[in-house]
This record gives structure tokens, C-alpha cells and sequence, in this order.
């Protein structure tokens, strides 16, 4: 008996213990449903539904355990259609919902993002011209900070947790948020419409894409104002800057294209060609790495960033839209 439990305890002690994998996440829109994707082999290892109309991004959690899906409607920004008002919470070991928040009525939730200091989640919510502050555990709105405008649609924040950063689309506006007193200090014109945005990782330089030209503006984050445009082979879109702050990637709708900007010309240094209509662009934290959105051709376009060649494709889904990046344990 003694030998059996001392076998028993040998077997226990040397169990492996099962370590949770990194996985992207993407926003199948046209789905209304979370894609959990394997990156070694690229396979949709499983599609979520969001049980309702459907969420267009999503951030992970920074344990990379769960998911966050603010579920925005089934309309484009400023058009008819449904208001979402509800986030979704998805275990990605699981794969299943587990959890659910209502904001009460029509927002049109929609870009999460995790604060870097303070650990609570920051997600615009349009309708009411601002942005939610939720406690990602209880799932309780614990704060809002105005954006004095319409269409608020997409939110960086400074690495030190201090400022955010709305583009306002319609507006054609970029609102700067102080995130710990939670106001608005300015509202910076850019053009009739603007999409997406990003901040450099030294927090000097924010960027958002005109969609009235072909051209994507710098905002000077000292000054809180444009102080230099630069130009694009097409209107652009989604970016993200390489960890090591030297570029900018950003996607080229119109072109089928991702344009890598050198932040120290300040100028296009090469474009790299994708699949149709890329939309996201999310850097895999060790810069080797970046995963395009491309909802045109429903997949997900992979690129080396140390040869700058589109590597491979992954088929994602209907409506490839957000990603994110969940680590490992």
C-alpha cells in the first residue's frame, strides 16, 4: 500500500501541467461571433457565438485568459440600423461566453481597451459621446468621460495610463482625454472624416487616417494639434507601431496594402501587398510579426517584419474584422 501511494504521489508530482497557448482573437463580423485562432498552424480553433448582432473588435484580458467583445450593432458608423448595448465575455480556454453586461441602452459600444496602469477597460460608446470605464471583473460601469463629440468611435491610450485618444469619424475630430481626471482637455480637428488611431510607443505622436485624401495625420501629443501630414499610396486605415517605435504599419484599403511608415523620415519606406480590404493591423508583442485584418477575402494576412513579406494566409471567417492577441501562460 505504501509503495501505491508512494507511486500515486510520484504521479501526481510529475503530472505536466498544461500551459494555455497564445492565441489570436478576431471580430468575425459577418458571423456575430469571436474566432479563436491558433497561430502556429493558423486554424479557427473555434467560432463563439456573441449571441445577439455582432461586435466589430475586441481587446484580451492581460492575463490573456478572457476576451471582451463590446457587441456594437449591425450598422456602420453614423447609419441606421440597431444600437448595441451590451459587452460579452469569453473564456478562451473554454471557449464559451461567460459573462454578459448590458450599459442599459443603446450606445453603440464599441473599441476596448485595457488601461496599462490602472487595469480597468476602456470602451467607446458613441451614442452617449463618450467613453466607458468598466471594472473588467464585476463587469460594473465605474466611470465615463466625455468626448464632446459624435461618432467616437476608436481610443488609443499613452503607454503611462495618463491620456486617451478618440477619433471622432464623422466629426472628422480627434478628442484628447485626460484619463485620470476624466475630462475632456481638447478636441483636435483633423478633416469632414476621420478613422482609426494609434500613438507611437514613446507617446509623442498620435496618428489617425483622413478618409478625404490619401494622407494620415501626426498629432504632436505636447502641442495637441496636426503638425504634419503624411502621404499614402491610398486612404488609409487601421495601424500600430513595431514595439521598437521605428515603424508604423497601416492598412490601404483601397489598394489591397499595407503601408510601413519610417517614424524617423516620417515617410512610406515600402508597401506590402494583402488581401482584400485590410482593415486592423496588430503587431505580436515580440516585433517579429503582424497579423492585417483583410474582411474583403475573409482572413487574416501574416507578415514576417524582418523580411516585410506577407508570410501566409489564414482563412478567419466572414467579416474578419478586430484582433487581438491573447498571451499564453
Amino acid at each position: 500500500m505504501q509503495t501505491t501511494l508512494l507511486t500515486a504521489v510520484l504521479l501526481v508530482v510529475a503530472a505536466p501541467v498544461v500551459a494555455q497557448q497564445p492565441r489570436l482573437l478576431v471580430a468575425q463580423k459577418g458571423l456575430a461571433s469571436l474566432g479563436i485562432v491558433d497561430p502556429s498552424t493558423g486554424v479557427v480553433t473555434a467560432s463563439v457565438a456573441e449571441g445577439g448582432v455582432t461586435g466589430h473588435e475586441v481587446a484580451a484580458s492581460p492575463d490573456g485568459r478572457r476576451a471582451y467583445v463590446p457587441v456594437y450593432g449591425d450598422s456602420g458608423v453614423d447609419k441606421p440600423g440597431t444600437d448595441g448595448r451590451a459587452l460579452v465575455v469569453i473564456d478562451i480556454a473554454t471557449e464559451k461566453v461567460a459573462g454578459r453586461m448590458d450599459f442599459g441602452h443603446g450606445v453603440r459600444p464599441h473599441c476596448p481597451v485595457f488601461g496599462p496602469k490602472d487595469g480597468l477597460l476602456y470602451v467607446t460608446t458613441e451614442l452617449d459621446k463618450t467613453v466607458s470605464i468598466l471594472d473588467p471583473a464585476t463587469l460594473k460601469i465605474v466611470g465615463t468621460i466625455p468626448t464632446g463629440q459624435s461618432s467616437s468611435h476608436m481610443l488609443a491610450i499613452s503607454h503611462d495610463g495618463r491620456l486617451g485618444y478618440t477619433a471622432n469619424v464623422g466629426p472628422g475630430t480627434v478628442s484628447v482625454l485626460d484619463l485620470q481626471a476624466r475630462t475632456l482637455l481638447k478636441v483636435i480637428p483633423i478633416s469632414s472624416n476621420t478613422q482609426r488611431i494609434a500613438i507611437s510607443m514613446d507617446d509623442r505622436w498620435v496618428f489617425t487616417a483622413d478618409q478625404t485624401q490619401p494622407r494620415i495625420a501626426v498629432i504632436d501629443t505636447e502641442k495637441n494639434e496636426v503638425v504634419r501630414w503624411i502621404p499614402l499610396v491610398g486612404t488609409g486605415y487601421g495601424s500600430a507601431p513595431t514595439p521598437d517605435g521605428r515603424w508604423l504599419l497601416i492598412a490601404v484599403p483601397d489598394k489591397n496594402a499595407v503601408a510601413v511608415v519610417d517614424l524617423k523620415t516620417m515617410t512610406v519606406a515600402r508597401t506590402i501587398e494583402v488581401g482584400k480590404s485590410p482593415q486592423e493591423v496588430l503587431i505580436r508583442p515580440d516585433g517579429k510579426l503582424a497579423f492585417v485584418s483583410c474582411i474583403g477575402s475573409h482572413q487574416v494576412a501574416e507578415i514576417d517584419l524582418r523580411s516585410w513579406q506577407t508570410r501566409r494566409y489564414f482563412s478567419t471567417g466572414l467579416g474578419t474584422d478586430g484582433l487581438a492577441w491573447a498571451r499564453g501562460k
